[in-house]
């Protein structure tokens, strides 16, 4: 049986943790920021953790030797 191959796509967009959970970067931090609050930009700096039944299904179609 051949290798699976990742989905590259989802492989820029996704990493795993130590743990296994699944980190993404946020959105709405590229451009037109003068309208965001501070806070809201702070926020949107740290990385998300996407909720088990979403890592579930990346963990197993988009990132199968991740």
């Amino acid at each position: 049986m051949p290798k699976m191959k990742t989905k590259k796509s989802a492989a820029k967009r996704y990493s795993l943790t130590g743990t296994g959970k699944v980190k993404y970067k946020k959105m709405n931090l590229r451009h037109i920021l003068t309208k965001r609050s501070p806070k809201r930009k702070q926020d949107l700096r740290h990385a998300g953790i996407l909720s088990e039944d979403s890592a579930r299904k990346v963990r197993k179609q988009m990132l199968p030797y991740g």
